[in-house]
């Protein structure tokens, strides 16, 4: 088990889990607890009548007594009923309530943390960690406080009832109790180290499936299916394999009470038989004892096997933890300034930036004017996508200055920055919902006529009337459900809508048709009049009336000017009309 000191140790993530989740639930926790007591004490009452039943009633014949021996026992199962319902309920509550918070709370932290992050972790495993892992804890931690409450509380008494009786008696069924303790401590480490292991390849399964979902189009056309079932059937079988290990740990120690338990009836009969034979214990007595400690049996049972349940517990919390306490590596500074949205000069002063031990930009400088179409060509990979990355803070330079408005971005407030920009992307990522809602994202303050200019400026309308439910129509996963164009179009209503006074255009007309492209350009040329607009184009056709072109090479800015000055310079960017236009 792992030092106190260890901020993954068992006790520090009871810790953790109380101050975070569970002292919220305290009241709640404090009736269930009350509750727990009573049903579990019930046992320990059941015990101890049995010895008026036996000495009174069977053995010395005693008719009156079967009334009130019989009304007690009847009431004590009644109790037990009654009390059982209450605390399940008011567990289960606590139980829902934790792991609905934890959920809500480790997404809000997901998606704070920064593309550098979600470049190392795979959509599948975090929606495991989410949702798997926190599931995980919901059903172990009822299962705990149960065991621990209600079971301990079961085994108190019943061990009152037998020390009451005949202390020998109790330390002669207890002898063997010892031989527990270092199995127990070696089961819980595996346990806990093979629960690790699952919920990391719960998480590869999770992966798996999601991309095999996704790419099905592909996986088909390439007759993929026999691969991709190969490899997930290597991972299911990993966790299959994991799963019956942990199984049979966690069966060791309640087996080995098994054992012991068996040990100590064999001495206790060895020693209350002698003495019932002598006369010097009655048979209710030895009865009553007796019954103790076979009801104690399985509460001692369960008990044993709280300690690989609590492992299990452990391993998810532990992992539950470590995501959040995973820093966002971007974040609003201190104090952050909210931008001017009447500045909008965007400016690149000897940008540097590197994804691991690949260079992306070298010294990158250019600047966009406010209120102008500055366009950035060049061949892909060249990191025209990354300058727009940087201006929304998706990623920060290893070195050099962005500034917007003459302001150094990274001083700004995070959300007001990128309350500046309306992007469209070459690749218009849709949300399984409405039409209506995948254009509002949420935002309840628009009114009706303002959402039909949008959606008649981005041509969304031509389509609308062919759709089953109009803007009511589910766009699929995915957008799925819509053509590329039409998904397109969708997401330039978005940056209508959102009239943000910089706009980002990358190759925001790549999946439309001609006559489309044309409806479109005209849409984009009337929303980017008088906002400081950046344009991605392979189509050199499309940013030649842009007010400065900027030519980017391996992350190098290495000719700026108009359409026409260029061409004339005969560099690369007539290079590359040349080989457009003659292909």
């Amino acid at each position: 088990m792992a030092s106190p000191k260890d901020p993954y140790g068992s006790r520090a993530l009871f810790a953790r889990l109380w101050r975070g989740y569970l002292r919220a639930h305290s009241g709640t926790m404090a009736a269930a607890v009350v509750f727990m007591v009573i049903e579990g004490s019930t046992l320990g009452a059941l015990s101890y009548m049995l010895e008026p039943l036996f000495d009174r009633v069977f053995v010395a014949g005693d008719a009156g007594a079967i009334w009130w021996v019989g009304g007690a026992i009847l009431a004590l199962f009644l109790i037990r009923a009654a009390t059982s319902i209450i605390y399940r309920t008011l567990l289960t509550r606590v139980s829902l309530g934790t792991s609905t918070a934890m959920q809500v709370d480790l997404l809000r932290h997901i998606v704070g943390l920064d593309a550098a992050f979600f470049q190392a972790n795979p959509p599948g495993a975090l929606i495991e960690r989410v949702q798997g892992d926190t599931i995980a804890v919901q059903g172990v931690w009822s299962t705990f406080i149960t065991g621990a409450g209600r079971d301990a509380v079961s085994l108190i008494a019943l061990f009152a009832v037998a020390l009451s009786i005949d202390p020998v008696w109790t330390a002669a069924a207890l002898v063997g109790a010892p031989l527990l303790i270092l199995p127990t401590t070696m089961a819980q480490r595996y346990i806990r180290r093979k629960t690790g292991q699952t919920r990391v390849q719960a998480g590869q399964r999770a992966t798996r499936l999601d991309e095999v979902f996704h790419g099905i189009t592909a996986v088909k056309l390439n007759r993929m299916e026999d691969y991709q079932i190969g490899r997930f059937d290597r991972i299911v079988q990993g966790i299959r394999s994991a799963q019956i290990k942990m199984a049979a740990s966690n069966a060791t120690i309640p087996a080995l009470i098994d054992v012991v338990t068996g040990v100590g009836f064999f001495a206790v009969l060895m020693l209350g038989g002698g003495e019932i034979i002598e006369g010097k214990r009655t048979v209710g007595e030895f009865m009553s004892f007796f019954t103790a400690m076979a009801l104690a049996f399985q509460p001692l049972r369960r008990l044993g096997g709280l300690a690989g349940t609590w492992q299990v517990a452990a391993a998810s919390l532990e992992r539950l933890y470590r995501l959040l306490d995973t820093p966002a590596g971007i974040t609003s500074p201190p104090g952050g300034a909210m931008p001017d949205p009447q500045r909008t000069e965007i400016r690149l002063e000897n940008v540097w930036l590197s994804y691991g031990a690949t260079s992306v930009l070298r010294g990158l400088s250019f600047t966009a004017p406010a209120g102008k179409t500055t366009a950035l060509v060049g061949p892909s990979g060249a990191g025209k996508s990354t300058v727009f990355n940087l201006l929304t803070r998706l990623v920060d330079p290893s070195g050099g200055q962005v500034t917007v408005g003459g302001v150094d971005i990274r001083t700004l407030d995070l959300a007001g920055l990128r309350d500046l920009f309306s992007t469209v992307s070459q690749e218009a990522a849709l949300f399984d919902e409405t039409l209506r809602e995948n254009v509002l994202l949420g935002r309840e303050d628009v009114p009706p006529e303002v959402l039909a200019r949008a959606l008649d400026a981005a041509h969304v309308s031509d389509f609308l009337t062919a759709l089953p439910e109009g803007i009511d129509t589910a766009a699929g996963p995915r957008g799925s459900s819509l053509s590329g164009g039409q998904r397109q179009r969708v997401a330039i209503a978005r940056a209508v809508l959102r009239d943000a006074p910089i706009l980002l255009l990358d190759e925001a007309t790549s999946a439309l048709d001609t006559a489309s492209e044309a409806l479109v350009h005209k849409a984009l040329e009337e929303l980017s009049a008088g906002r400081t607009t950046l344009v991605i184009a392979h189509r050199l056709s499309t940013v030649r009336n842009a007010d400065k072109i900027v030519v980017i090479v391996a992350g190098e800015v290495v000719e700026e000017g108009t359409h026409e000055t260029l061409l004339a310079a005969g560099g690369a960017y007539a290079a590359l009309c040349q080989m457009q236009f003659s292909a």
